[in-house]
Order: C-alpha cells, then sequence, then structure tokens
C-alpha cells in the first residue's frame, strides 16, 4: 500500500487504518499496529507526525518499554539526533539494574527495568510505548526514570486511551500520540474498535517487492 495522495491534513493520520485486530482472544491487546511499521510510507508517516507533535518539547535520550516500545522509540530517537534507552522486562539486562513491579493491561503483575546507572541526574527522558491503555507500564518506566532523578520530558504512544487513569498521566505529563485527542480515531480507541477493521486485510498492508 502506499501513501494516499489525497489524504488531506497530516492529523488525518491515514496511516492508523491499516492497524489489525486481535485474533487470539482476551489476554491480548485488542489491536497490533504493527502493520504499520512493515508499511514505507504509513512508518514515515508516522514518525514524521510524531516528531512535528514533539515541536517544543526537549529531551534527551528516548527510552523504549519492552518489548515493542523499542520499535517507535528507537526510531524517533534517531529522527531527533539523541540517545536511545531500553527500559526491560526484568532478568534480561546482564549489568545492576533498578526494578519495580506493575499491572499491565491484562491486570497481570510484571517487572520492568532499567540498567543503574542509566543516565546523569537531570536527564530529560522521553518515554515512548506502542500503546497506552491502563497504564500500567507506564507508571512502571516513569518509577524507574524518576528513581534516578531524571525529568520525564514527556509520554508518547501510537495511541492513548482515555480513561480515569490515562488522565492522570495527561495531567501530570506532556502526551503525545499518532492518535490526535477529539478525532474520530480517538474516540474509536477508547471503544476498543476501530471501523476500519471491517475491510482490514493483512495483504493490503504488504511492503513493495522487486
Amino acid at each position: 500500500m502506499t501513501a494516499p495522495t489525497d489524504k488531506g491534513p497530516r492529523d488525518d493520520r491515514w496511516y492508523l487504518k491499516l492497524m489489525s485486530p486481535n485474533t487470539k482472544g482476551d489476554k491480548f491487546a485488542w489491536l497490533d499496529p504493527t502493520s504499520i511499521y512493515i508499511n514505507n510510507n504509513a512508518f514515515h508517516d508516522l514518525l514524521d507526525d510524531l516528531v512535528a507533535d514533539l515541536e517544543g518539547c526537549e529531551c534527551d535520550v528516548v527510552a523504549g518499554l519492552d518489548a515493542m516500545g523499542f520499535v517507535l522509540a528507537s526510531a524517533l530517537a534517531a529522527k531527533l539526533g539523541v540517545g536511545f534507552l531500553p527500559i526491560r522486562k526484568a532478568g534480561k539486562l546482564c549489568v545492576d539494574t533498578d526494578k519495580v513491579s506493575f499491572s499491565n493491561y491484562s491486570g497481570r503483575t510484571q517487572d520492568m527495568e532499567m540498567r543503574l546507572p542509566a543516565f546523569a541526574a537531570g536527564t530529560r527522558v522521553l518515554l515512548v510505548d506502542q500503546w497506552v491503555e491502563t497504564g500500567g507500564t507506564m507508571d512502571g518506566a516513569i518509577r524507574l526514570v524518576e528513581r534516578q532523578k531524571g525529568v520525564v520530558a514527556g509520554l508518547l504512544a501510537v495511541a492513548i486511551e482515555e480513561n480515569e487513569r490515562t488522565q492522570k498521566y495527561r495531567d501530570a505529563y506532556k502526551c503525545f500520540s499518532a492518535v490526535v485527542p477529539g478525532s474520530h480515531w480517538q474516540t474509536e480507541c477508547n471503544n476498543q474498535k476501530l471501523s476500519s477493521f471491517d475491510t482490514y486485510s493483512p495483504e493490503s498492508v504488504f511492503p513493495e517487492i522487486g
């Protein structure tokens, strides 16, 4: 699929319709944004839009949350010209770490770790994940950064759903998402069903070959 030439304003976010629905049941996230990442035009438009949205948000490093947050965070770090910091699931790092427990979107308790030390006090860290549904994973990352005296420069994801828990993050931090608050995409994400699911086809996002 190529980017439509008549896609209109950048905030139309045409690539969001490429996301695929969950086909495996309730213990999985309700959709998969990785169809955006594999499509050249979609991925680059996503990154361009997010970089534009981040204008005025100063950060020294972009931190990605394990695991899918790594994709978006590392690409944004390269675009912004800053470093990338992975925040890992527990037991993956071979260096000294700080660890926190959190409840993920499915209600399961998990642990995540960050290398210790990871940065100097006062370092401005942009936290990036693929999706923020309940904010439990993001909460763990915030605690890790702030415990090392870092400054959370902002929170960023493909989408941040609107609910009581995520509102607390919006009130406390700068929040950025490809799904623009107030858009029809935001309404559909809050309902956890996109109208584009009705016509979704995996083949439609395949990259061109040859």
